[in-house]
């Protein structure tokens, strides 16, 4: 056996034990395995969210194409343009201010989910459902910071059955879940705990068989939409019990400590960072709360009274602040992503479609046209500020972009629930 397998056969094997620490490609071996050996790195997606939109002003350009000048908002990415793009009129022709942010992800108002084949499934759900068990998450939804929930909750992540994910939380409970293995005995409960609740579902099922002989169209329509929440459970479980006794990654990293937003976000992101080198999953969310505290920004008042500053200038200039840490976050995290190579030698960026944006356009007028969004990484094209027709206020679908995301993605779809198509003069 040449030195070239033992190279590929290491790789190989870390993988298939279900830990992928992304061992780097060393100069020295470089030489010794061309790229049509390397092993192909898997594509990931992480979207990033937040409730209550950005200043439209201080957000998009003011000319199209690669020589726009950086808005305010953007200038934490200035090192990075020819890395993302900005995308001026897309959205999900959806109204409703506060209560059609919920649709940033999935293009539909929960509200209006039944009349669509697949509900409002959001395009994160949908790729979890394409990676499936190959990762022992299918998909992390998380929120740094807790969200007192109300009007500016930002909820993203639904499955295909309507439900909302609940985000974590905490970040030593994210960490817990990616890297701390459990004893035996809490290995053993959780086992005994999958086959009691496979038993269960296997019980639902043959009861739901015999009560559907004596239903109703729109009964037997009821029951087969509850039928399907069964399967995904049993999909999930089936998932979990497979990756129970395979242990987790080590990483060079203490168990964080929890504190406020300011504190929290930029450890969530380093969280995620490691969670899609280890391969631990390949599909995350996170949104970020409505409801930060913004003393440690040194403002005095909430986000969702910041946001709604009816251009006065006092409180644009702290909705300024505000949304301005999130960039520099941002544009750390897209640091850490480009920093770290794959063992084909790409970027990690270049294998991670880092979407950012909102559901709300404008969150002083409650406006939920022209949605701030951009994308970086994944291989595409960047560096550009794409505008698309504004016609009459009706834009291209944001769901034609995540078409063009899912398919990036391996996934072959033709459209992503409100979509026309794909997004044109972007690749």
């Amino acid at each position: 056996m040449n030195n070239k397998t033992n190279i590929i056969d290491r790789r190989t094997i870390l993988r298939g034990a279900g830990v992928t620490m992304g061992l780097p490609l060393f100069e020295a071996l470089r030489s010794k395995v061309c790229a049509a050996d390397a092993v192909p790195s898997p594509v990931r997606m992480v979207c990033v969210a937040n409730p209550l939109g950005m200043l439209p002003e201080a957000f998009f350009p003011t000319k199209a194409g690669a020589d726009y000048e950086m808005p305010v908002s953007l200038k934490p990415l200035e090192s990075h343009r020819k890395d993302f793009t900005v995308f001026s009129n897309l959205d999900h022709d959806v109204a409703g201010g506060h209560r059609a942010v919920h649709s940033f992800l999935s293009g539909l108002r929960d509200s209006d989910a039944k009349e669509w084949p697949e509900r409002n499934i959001s395009i994160d759900q949908r790729a979890a459902e394409f990676v499936g068990a190959r990762t022992r998450f299918s998909s992390l939804v998380v929120s740094p910071g807790p969200d007192n929930g109300g009007e500016v909750a930002c909820k993203m992540s639904w499955t295909r059955n309507g439900v909302n994910i609940p985000p974590i939380s905490s970040a030593s409970e994210l960490f817990n879940a990616l890297f701390l293995d459990e004893s035996s005995s809490a290995i053993q409960h959780r086992a005994a705990a999958y086959d009691l609740n496979e038993s269960i579902l296997d019980a639902v099922n043959e009861h739901a068989k015999l009560l559907e002989r004596q239903l109703g169209k729109a009964d037997r329509e009821k029951l087969d939409e509850y039928l399907t929440a069964v399967r995904e459970v049993e999909r999930k479980l089936g998932m979990s019990k497979d990756w129970l006794n395979k242990p987790k990654p080590k990483v060079d990293l203490d168990k964080p400590a929890d504190g406020e937003f300011t504190h929290a976000l930029p450890i969530f992101y380093d969280l995620l960072t490691l969670a899609l080198q280890t391969d631990s999953t390949r599909v995350a969310s996170l949104g970020i709360p409505g409801t930060i505290d913004t003393r440690d920004l040194g403002l005095s008042g909430g986000y969702h009274g910041f946001s709604h500053h009816g251009k006065a200038e006092v409180l644009q200039h702290g909705l300024l602040i505000i949304e301005g840490f999130q960039m520099k976050q941002l544009a750390r995290f897209i640091e850490k992503l480009e920093a770290i190579r794959e063992p084909d030698g790409l970027r990690l960026l270049d294998r991670t479609m880092v979407l950012f944006g909102s559901g709300m356009g404008n969150g002083s007028s409650h406006s939920n046209k022209r949605l701030p969004v951009l994308l970086a990484g994944g291989g595409f094209k960047h560096g550009e500020h794409k505008v698309y027709p504004d016609e009459q206020h009706r834009h291209v679908p944001l769901c034609n972009l995540f078409t063009t995301m899912l398919q990036r993605f391996g996934m072959e779809v033709e459209r992503f629930n409100k979509a026309s198509g794909t997004l044109t003069h972007f690749s």
